[in-house]
């Protein structure tokens, strides 16, 4: 899944806004990122915007592991 978080700022408070998009609307989340660029460009009170993803079909946990014994990479001198 695809997330797209932003924040606006009303009366000088942000509000934390965000939207989601399925594994297969990449191109939809870029779209509608952009667009908020472009708003964002134009003058409107938004800040914030990024874009985070999750695949369900990752082979492994998320983040940084310990490699497991039979991995046997070494440096080459």
């Amino acid at each position: 899944m695809f997330m797209i978080y932003w924040s606006i700022s009303i009366d000088g408070q942000e509000q934390a806004c965000s939207r989601e998009f399925a594994n297969d609307r990449m191109v939809d989340a870029l779209q509608f990122t952009e667009s908020l660029r472009t708003e964002q460009r134009q003058g409107a009170a938004i800040r914030h915007i990024t874009m985070s993803s999750e695949n369900p079909d990752s082979v492994g946990h998320a983040g940084v592991a310990d490699p497991g014994p039979e991995y046997s990479w070494k440096k080459r001198r």
